[in-house]
């Protein structure tokens, strides 16, 4: 149940950012200048773009340390995951593939026992 929230998250993590940046390729192909330009044009846009920097810098470190921790592999694909697509896919990604970390190393046998 918890994977599957966490796949449909996936999707619209990449769904729904892309719905909006890939017309912006198809019109302005990949002009940094205009992209950054439009993404601070005033408060509110500033105001979503730090919080979204902010948010992959607490992405980053939580992928790093509770990967780690939990000896998961390639915690690289979370971090590339986040530049290319943001956080609204990093994160039900590394959510996702931790959640199956924990249930492989935790058997249920031994929650239903708690």
């Amino acid at each position: 149940m918890l994977q599957g929230t966490y796949l449909i998250l996936c999707i619209l993590g990449i769904a729904l950012p892309y719905s909006q940046f890939i017309p912006f390729l198809l019109e302005h192909g990949l002009d940094l200048e205009r992209f950054f330009e439009q993404l601070f044009i005033n408060r509110i846009s500033v105001f979503f773009g730090m919080d979204v920097v902010v948010s992959s810098l607490v992405l980053w470190t939580f992928v790093w340390l509770e990967g780690s921790r939990l000896k998961m592999k390639n915690l690289w694909i979370y971090i590339a995951s986040n530049l290319i697509v943001g956080v609204s896919l990093a994160l039900p990604l590394f959510l996702l593939l931790r959640q199956r970390k924990l249930e492989e190393t935790t058997p249920l046998d031994k929650i239903v026992q708690s």
